[in-house]
């Protein structure tokens, strides 16, 4: 998480800082910058939004195989329990 905290400061830092040399110097600039600014922004919450999707069900996928190691356990000492519902 932190990697991906000082990724972002970092492309932050590189493509959205208002001292760069690509600064508009009209509308039509301005507008092409603040287009890019905004496709930028919207690719990195999609990119992070993948991950912390895919780290839910990742984190989902371990606990059902928690779940049944306990299960599985359980058995095995002879405590009658409930099955996992799946």
């Amino acid at each position: 998480m932190t990697d991906l905290r000082n990724e972002m400061d970092s492309d932050l830092d590189q493509n959205y800082s208002l001292n760069s040399n690509a600064d508009p110097k009209n509308m039509q600039e301005l507008t092409i910058y603040v287009q890019n600014l905004l496709q930028n922004v919207q690719d990195k919450f999609q990119t992070m939004s993948d991950q912390i999707i895919t780290r839910i069900d990742d984190m989902g996928n371990r606990i059902d195989d928690l779940e049944k190691s306990i299960a599985d356990l359980m058995n095995q000492a002879g405590v009658e329990g409930t099955a996992p519902e799946k």
